[in-house]
């Protein structure tokens, strides 16, 4: 019988975690009625409880999803003020509640001019930002809020620049429409083209259509929202301020295909390197994506400009889509032609993090011809290094990871704000390391890390908070690793943070593969009939 518990007017967070050590405390000691308590809102969970399960029971009794509802309801009734509201109003956003923020906005008036130093669109830019490309109205749906823009935008919300700026780069064309409906669009060509205005597009060639840098990210932005005839109209005005770029379109694709290859495929290097460059870059990138070896090959040998110090940059993103993609081959090809990367220190990159991520660790060995391997925990599980794992705790068992800056993603603010894992944790090294161990399937590792406290259900995902599990979804052959996670009692009900389904949601709608969802439903059926 699951118990039932009310917060008082003013409950205290630290004696709800006491609360959660209690109960993790009793159950390792063998307490039946506390065990009875877990079993009663984690039934599959295996013992003794980790903190975070702990929390998640006390949770649940009091009648909350999870530990961070509680401690948001928690906070308002303590009224921690404008800090707090604006973690509601994020909440609300995501959530798409527009009564939610008009009330919220009517008892916190303060929230319309707030601004974050990461964000200074505040809330606005929190409502239009879309993590992906938003291009078509599903996409619109899913990666922004366009109701409660609007909501904002009617309350009195100031639009900053860098919130229409965005909404270019996800092309959210209903945004776009609704800030031109508000008149809060710059007057500029680049707007205008967006739109698709081709009237507004000539008055403002006649009178300002001398900057070729203004003309190129406008035709940039007419392809981009896919207004053809505004985007023509656009390119033959910069191939008259850019003669050079006019043969070279003519001896490649001629006018009207290059347009439409735009149209279609993009150039996201297009505003700032130029229309030509950012044309053959897409065409070097894409060969990755379609795994075209010799063309990848040619056509760096016939632009051998992009192998140059200054575009030290794009080699690095071209080993970072050969990561992800899993086409390892290109990688070597590159480095065989000698590129500038080779000869000065390498900017940051991601391309070790995919690796690991997506597991392709077997690229490591070429990856570490430019980038060392991090010498953390994350990594020494990702690479099955049992030995050098071990190395990370004591003779007891625990943690004993020294300085936590040394660790990622401890030290990595970027990779932690996409799981909104704030304020940093040990924690948080254990569940990624747990994770990455998982995927490259090093099963040992991460039984291992299981048994000192890593959390078979934490949020850890590539990029928002879900679950490994629904991180495996879109890997390749995955069915060892979820079925190791299975068997170890992951919480197959967990959902993610964007569209609140869980894992065989995932595998059924986001991957289109019923036959993955029909396995994960029946591993869920056996695992629940064993524990009968």
């Amino acid at each position: 019988m699951t118990t039932s518990k009310s917060l008082p007017a003013r409950p205290s967070l630290e004696s709800l975690r006491k609360q959660a050590k209690k109960l993790a405390r009793n159950i390792a000691a063998g307490d039946a009625a506390a065990i009875a308590r877990a079993r009663a809102h984690l039934p599959n969970v295996d013992l003794p409880l980790t903190q975070r399960n702990a929390q998640l029971v006390i949770a649940r009794e009091y009648g909350f999803a999870g530990w961070q509802d509680l401690t948001a309801e928690v906070s308002k009734r303590l009224g921690k003020g404008l800090e707090w509201a604006v973690a509601q109003a994020r909440r609300i956003i995501h959530d798409n509640d527009v009564e939610g923020l008009k009330q919220l906005l009517a008892e916190y008036p303060a929230l319309l001019s707030w601004q974050d130093d990461d964000e200074d669109g505040g809330l606005l830019g929190v409502a239009t930002g879309a993590y992906a490309d938003a291009g078509d109205a599903q996409r619109e749906q899913w990666f922004t809020r366009g109701a409660c823009a609007e909501v904002l935008i009617d309350a009195g919300a100031v639009a900053m620049p860098s919130v229409c700026e965005g909404i270019l780069r996800s092309r959210a064309r209903g945004l776009l429409q609704l800030f031109q409906r508000k008149g809060l669009l710059p007057r500029t060509l680049k707007f205008h083209a967006a739109l698709g205005d081709l009237d507004a597009v000539r008055t403002s060639l006649d009178h300002n259509g001398h900057d070729l840098a203004a003309v190129n990210e406008a035709l940039i932005c007419a392809c981009r929202f896919e207004h053809e005839a505004v985007a023509s109209l656009l390119l033959e005005r910069s191939i008259a301020l850019d003669p050079e770029l006019g043969t070279h379109v003519d001896g490649s694709l001629g006018r009207t295909a290059f347009i439409k290859y735009f149209i279609e495929k993009g150039a996201p290097n297009a505003t700032a390197v130029g229309p030509w460059k950012g044309f053959v870059m897409e065409q070097v990138t894409r060969a990755i994506h379609d795994r075209d070896l010799s063309t990848f090959v040619r056509g760096l040998q016939r632009e051998p400009w992009l192998l140059g110090e200054a575009w030290v940059d794009f080699q690095t993103r071209l080993i970072e889509v050969a990561t992800l993609s899993g086409r390892g081959e290109f990688i070597p090809a590159l480095l065989d032609l000698d590129p500038a990367i080779l000869r000065q220190p390498p900017p940051p990159s991601q391309a070790i993090e995919f690796a690991v991520t997506y597991g392709h660790t077997d690229l490591i060995p070429v990856l570490t011809r430019i980038w060392p391997l991090p010498d953390d925990l994350p990594h020494a599980a990702a690479m099955g290094d049992l030995s050098r794992v071990k190395h990370w705790f004591d003779e007891s068992g625990a943690p004993a990871m020294g300085d936590l800056d040394h660790h990622y993603p401890y030290n990595d603010p970027r990779a932690r704000g996409h799981l909104q894992w704030d304020p940093p944790t040990a924690q948080q090294v254990l569940d990624t390391a747990l994770a990455y161990s998982v995927i490259n399937r090093h099963f040992d590792v991460a039984d291992f890390l299981l048994e000192r406290g890593a959390d078979i259900n934490t949020n850890w995902n590539s990029h928002e908070p879900a679950s490994i599990l629904h991180h495996l979804v879109f890997l390749p052959n995955p069915y060892e690793s979820m079925r190791f996670l299975i068997d170890r009692g992951i919480d197959m009900t967990i959902k993610d943070y964007r569209w609140g389904g869980n894992a065989i949601g995932w595998a059924r709608v986001g991957n289109s593969d019923e036959k993955m969802a029909q396995w994960l439903e029946e591993a869920e059926r056996q695992r629940e009939r064993g524990a009968r």
